[in-house]
């Protein structure tokens, strides 16, 4: 799906302002039916790509370890 793949392609932060653009557009009402039907979708699917980069983050965070000599260091994380 062409909607998915572009989506997958953006950062979090570019995610973010275009999914904030899309609920100032359906909160204030402008929208025909089917237009806010198709944002309401691409949304959904902004949304979850945020929330797939934050807990990628999050992961990535969580795999911070101390070293043998005290010293940080970081450990790949395992996405599955």
């Amino acid at each position: 799906m062409a909607d998915t793949d572009d989506i997958q392609a953006l950062t979090f932060e570019q995610a973010l302002a275009e999914l904030e653009g899309i609920v100032t557009r359906l909160e204030s009402g402008q929208a025909a039916l089917d237009d806010s039907i198709r944002l309401y979708e691409r949304g959904a699917l902004l949304k979850a790509h945020c929330e797939s980069r934050l807990e990628a983050a999050r992961l990535r965070v969580e795999k911070i370890v101390v070293g043998a000599q005290g010293t940080p260091g970081t450990e790949p994380a395992e996405f599955s």
